[in-house]
């Protein structure tokens, strides 16, 4: 893909080769009560004795978004990123969190910024009702320089087999909605860092903050407002928009005979992230693949059912429809806005 990307030290299409050899590894063998899932953002297992219920497991990361936090001292948000990330991924299944293990490695062990960390996860974890079991803090001097440091996490949820989204429900002409992002949440920030220097970020940017206040505003928890709109809408599928952008989250979640037509002018874009379009002169492909645009969250429901989910949770937006998909066409089309 991306130029831009590539300059900044990403190579995706190395990321792609290396999920497929995975998954050829992976085909060699799989345990009997593995489960597969459309869309790979959570993997399920079933609960042992128990035929109608599946354990829902994700791992993620904060990225490099974490150098901008280490850098600024400002460490008290990317806890709270983690977990959210996390429960967006097992959510895309229908999952409620059950507990949640962090790992943290650091270069040299600060207890202070090791609490304040690890106090956004379990903030984040007790806003979900989800237990925070623990994890792993491994000091690492020579893997890592003394400021910095890396951040994951694993997330186990519950879902009711019956209540698992099913793709083959799909049809033309249903709608899209998606509840909005924040920024950059978690991904684009090799790209973010590489177009908007160090000696930027504290620089005012936007209505009353800076560059660094818009880079690291918050990956928000879409678990709410799905609830809200699942108890007023039948939801088909969704897909949480992270690395890969609409172009590569949202098929994940889609029949092989469907595409998602999207109109960019249904939606706004954040500043943050038009600003590195305009710096990196971003392809129309490279920013719907390396960004968010705007979109955190996607549902697929019937068309019937759209306005009461726009009506359940304000903040969401009708962005497009289901067409059907002929021959190799493909699967996501974003009509860009004019001034986009």
């Amino acid at each position: 893909m991306s130029d831009a990307y590539t300059r900044a030290g990403v190579d995706i299409a190395a990321g792609n080769e290396a999920v497929a050899r995975y998954k050829a590894l992976l085909g060699e063998w799989r345990h009997p009560s593995q489960i597969d899932a459309i869309g790979g953002f959570g993997g399920l297992f079933r609960v042992p004795g128990d035929d109608a219920r599946a354990l829902v497991a994700s791992t993620d990361g904060v990225g490099t978004k974490l150098l901008i936090a280490a850098a600024l001292h400002r460490y008290d948000g990317v806890g709270a990123d983690l977990v959210n990330h996390c429960v967006n991924d097992i959510l895309v299944h229908n999952a409620a969190p059950l507990f949640f293990l962090d790992y943290l490695a650091v270069g040299r062990l600060d207890p202070d910024v090791a609490a304040r960390i690890v106090g956004g996860c379990a903030l984040a974890c007790r806003a979900h009702g989800c237990a925070l079991l623990g994890g792993e803090t491994a000091e690492m001097p020579g893997v890592y320089d003394a400021e910095h440091f890396d951040l994951a996490g694993t997330i186990v949820g519950l879902v009711d087999l019956a209540d698992l989204p099913d793709p083959s429900s799909i049809e033309s002409g249903d709608a899209i909605v998606a509840l909005p992002a924040l920024g950059l949440h978690t991904n684009g920030y090799s790209l973010a860092r590489a177009l908007i220097g160090r000696e930027e970020w504290e620089q005012p940017f936007g209505l009353g903050g800076t560059y660094a206040d818009a880079l690291l505003a918050e990956h928000p928890s879409y678990f709410e407002a799905v609830h809200a709109i699942r108890a007023v809408a039948r939801v088909k599928t969704m897909a949480h928009i992270t690395g890969g952008g609409l172009l590569e989250n949202v098929p994940r979640t889609l029949p092989a005979t469907a595409k998602a037509i999207f109109e960019q002018a249904r939606w706004e874009i954040p500043a943050i992230q038009r600003e590195l379009i305009r710096r990196g002169s971003l392809s129309h492909e490279e920013r719907y693949r390396a960004l968010n645009m705007g979109i955190g969250y996607t549902l697929v429901v019937p068309l019937s059912d759209a306005l009461h989910a726009t009506a359940a949770v304000p903040r969401a937006k009708i962005v497009g429809w289901i067409e059907a998909r002929q021959g190799d066409e493909p699967q996501v089309v974003v009509h860009a806005a004019r001034d986009s």
